[in-house]
């Protein structure tokens, strides 16, 4: 059995879209010594491939992250294999708050020298002396009661579409960027109480430690994170304090939490909180479009790429090479482009 993914794109979706089958999409980490990261990797791709597993794990001496996409019925054999591994039993696992059964559409699995880009130098502070994990419902209560210091430690265009009431929330593009925005933002607050927050936890592991390696004394994590909070929310039936929707990395980009759209488009400036990427390869810009202008813009951030997606094939691979060698575009809409995003919208090609 090939050990890597073959299959284009194209013929990927059209093999998810054609499945009879449920999926359930699920997602866990853990920080946990690997021996052999890439032995490690090859041995789940084998595994989790002949059940017909998609999603995106990373591998490495540190642990491992994933988020996937299981068919249904082959949950339990999944869940009964990851029970076998012993550096991944008793795995706590976090099942997405709205599932489609669409999330990924390939099983791609990497070794990487850290299971979340974050930047930081895991050598100059203890990364084991983590903040105190907080249950949903006591992270709740705290956020409540509104004595504590929330901060967000996730990126911009993630807090932007959701968020918890009164949270912090750093404008920054990284990780790095938003936990020494906050080391800063709070330098004479560390003996406050600190609650902390991501997507599923992992992000907050590195955080809290860094805080505490800089002085902070009282610093608490929200344990599995907007996912789990979300769910034992609705089985509760108590009124959220996040607002908003959970930005998820995934091809569903987020998923709404509480039913309120918090954001605005990037071109008009309606209310939306729907991520997309540009529609124009070259670009692949991430960025909120609402429905109008997605079909004024055919699924664009601006006239010009939406006048090169015009283009035939060949015109559109002449121009790549050309705007390569001019400047490389990002693929994540950065905050210090915020401002210029709508006047780019409304260039003429």
């Amino acid at each position: 059995m090939l050990l890597i993914n073959r299959k284009s794109k194209v013929q990927l979706i059209s093999e998810l879209e054609g499945e009879s089958f449920k999926r359930v999409t699920l997602s866990f980490y853990r920080y946990v010594y690997l021996n052999q990261p890439q032995e490690f990797r090859d041995q789940l791709y084998l595994a989790w491939g002949q059940w017909h597993c998609f999603g995106r794990i990373y591998v490495a001496h540190e642990g491992i992250n994933a988020q996937m996409s299981v068919p249904e019925e082959h949950l339990q054999p999944f869940l009964n294999h990851l029970d076998s591994v012993p550096e991944l039993a008793n795995m706590p696992i976090k099942y997405a708050v709205e599932d489609d059964g669409k999330s990924f559409y390939k099983l791609t699995i990497k070794v990487r020298p850290k299971i979340v880009a974050d930047g930081l130098n895991d050598h100059v502070y203890d990364v084991t002396n983590v903040g105190t994990h907080l249950e949903p419902m006591e992270f709740h209560r705290l956020v409540a009661e509104g004595k504590a210091t929330v901060i967000d430690m996730r990126n911009h265009y993630e807090s932007e579409i959701g968020r918890f009431e009164n949270a912090y929330c750093p404008d920054a593009d990284t990780f790095r960027e938003a936990i020494e925005k906050v080391v800063e933002e709070f330098k004479e607050q560390k003996d406050e109480k600190i609650l902390l927050y991501c997507t599923g936890g992992i992000r907050c592991e590195k955080a809290s430690a860094y805080l505490k390696h800089h002085g902070f004394s009282d610093v608490n994590q929200l344990h599995g994170g907007i996912i789990a909070y979300a769910h034992e929310i609705k089985q509760h039936g108590i009124p959220s304090k996040f607002i908003g929707k959970n930005f998820v990395f995934d091809q569903r980009l987020g998923e709404s939490i509480d039913g309120q759209v918090i954001a605005r488009c990037h071109q008009c400036g309606s209310p939306s909180d729907t991520h997309t990427n540009c529609a124009n390869h070259d670009c692949h810009l991430l960025f909120i479009q609402c429905p109008t202008c997605r079909h004024e813009y055919q699924g664009c951030c601006s006239n010009d790429c939406k006048s090169i997606i015009a283009l035939p094939l060949e015109e559109q691979r002449k121009l790549r090479v050309l705007r390569h060698e001019k400047y490389a575009q990002s693929k994540i809409f950065k905050s210090r482009l915020r401002p210029n995003l709508k006047q780019a919208a409304l260039s003429k090609p």
